[in-house]
């Protein structure tokens, strides 16, 4: 399993919108993607405090050629919405989880140094 994580760049102008607007854009490319059998989970939008007009949405899928295979051919679904809403293309990057283990035994202190 990977992990893809798409940047969405939206022009200043449409700020306001961006709800909106990645709920179009996923009614774009979503449908195709959720009926493929490399799809393994929902996507996570996540838009940056300090850089509002940029929004990551991170998905998980089974391998990064088969994801390659699915966003090539997404051009003619997203190509209008890119060239209205977007200041340049979706950037595409595939991550690979590192391995590692959870120290369950370590407690923490949740009580902030109350007795």
């Amino acid at each position: 399993m990977i992990h893809v994580l798409e940047t969405w760049r939206i022009k200043p102008e449409f700020t306001d919108r961006i709800p909106e607007l990645m709920q179009r854009m996923d009614d774009l490319v979503g449908p195709p993607a959720h009926e493929h059998p490399a799809f393994l989970g929902h996507a996570t939008f996540l838009q940056h405090d300090d850089e509002p007009t940029r929004v990551d949405v991170l998905y998980p899928w089974r391998s990064r050629e088969e994801a390659e295979a699915l966003t090539a051919g997404e051009g003619p679904l997203i190509d209008d919405f890119q060239a209205r809403y977007c200041s340049v293309p979706r950037e595409i990057v595939y991550l690979t989880e590192v391995p590692h283990e959870h120290d369950h035994d370590h407690e923490h202190d949740h009580n902030h140094g109350e007795e």
